[in-house]
């Protein structure tokens, strides 16, 4: 592992997803602690879409991003956590960094909210995107779709529903650490039982709140897709200590043979969510990185 990660491992806090409702008070509260960048000229906006039910967004337009591209994006939390006020920080930092439009998504929690709830969410506010792009400043020809964790798997079945739907054209999606496959056959699947943050254990509570009682489809976990073809391109990141790394380079690698382009970056010596640990060289260039590839992505 990274030096500097290591040494913030005794202050990062266990996580019980046995009971998800008293686990969020603790995701909030830690990032409560997380500072907001100062953002001089950056416009912050309550929204919410008109779908059933209402979906609640918040988007950020940088000085100088009118009309320009913009990036749906979805927390993570396992499906079961965050909301927009948990995401502020890095939604925020993620439109400065980028100069592009973030359009964060306040999606349906499981359990109480099991698939497709969230994937619905998600692809209302895609559809709202593409039909008032003009109204909320931005190009219907450039939307991408993106997400950390649970919320990168969920952009993996934005961008899957998208295409069987006939839905908005997108214009590439952002995986990060992307939660793809209930099945969890990979062998960092089955081995890391024990990494930082997130292991198995974490991954198997997270997968069974929210599917619930349903059987997995490709859209809650698009690992299972069989055709992968016509999709937009993507940017994987992926973990080296992450129990969800080798099912996103497959995942990576499973597009390109389908004929979609992919940029996938392996971080050594990190692990699930690290890039939230700013203090640390490596996690500020993975964050770096993200919106980097958002900016050229997005860009005319």
């Amino acid at each position: 592992m990274d030096p500097e990660l290591e040494a913030f491992l005794p202050l990062i806090p266990k996580a019980d997803l046995a009971d998800p409702i008293a686990e969020r008070v603790g995701f909030a509260e830690l990032a409560a602690s997380v500072p907001v960048p100062d953002t001089p000229g950056m416009e912050v906006e309550d929204l919410t879409v008109p779908a059933d039910p209402p979906v609640r967004v918040r988007v950020y337009r940088p000085r100088g991003s009118e009309g320009g591209g913009a990036l749906i994006w979805l927390h993570g939390g396992g499906w079961i956590m965050g909301d927009l006020d948990t995401e502020h920080p890095w939604a925020t930092r993620l439109a400065a960094g980028s100069g592009r439009t973030v359009i964060s998504v306040e999606y349906r929690l499981a359990p109480e909210h099991p698939f497709p709830a969230a994937l619905e969410d998600a692809y209302a506010v895609l559809v709202w995107v593409s039909e008032q792009a003009e109204r909320i400043g931005v190009d219907p020809e450039r939307i991408a779709v993106g997400g950390h964790s649970a919320g990168g798997g969920l952009a993996a079945g934005v961008a899957l529903s998208s295409r069987d739907r006939g839905g908005p054209a997108i214009r590439f999606q952002l995986l990060n650490q992307p939660g793809l496959d209930d099945r969890q056959r990979t062998w960092s699947a089955r081995n890391f039982t024990d990494t930082p943050w997130m292991d198995r254990d974490k991954v198997t509570a997270a997968w069974r709140h929210y599917l619930g009682s349903e059987p997995a489809s490709m859209y809650a976990a698009p690992a299972r897709a069989e055709d992968l073809s016509g999709l937009p391109p993507a940017y994987i990141a992926t973990a080296e200590s992450c129990p969800v790394r080798d099912e996103g380079i497959e995942y990576a690698s499973r597009l390109l043979r389908a004929g979609v382009s992919v940029e996938l970056h392996q971080w050594a010596g990190t692990f699930h969510g690290s890039q939230a640990l700013l203090s640390a060289s490596v996690s500020r260039r993975q964050f770096d990185e993200l919106c980097a590839v958002v900016g050229r992505a997005l860009s005319d």
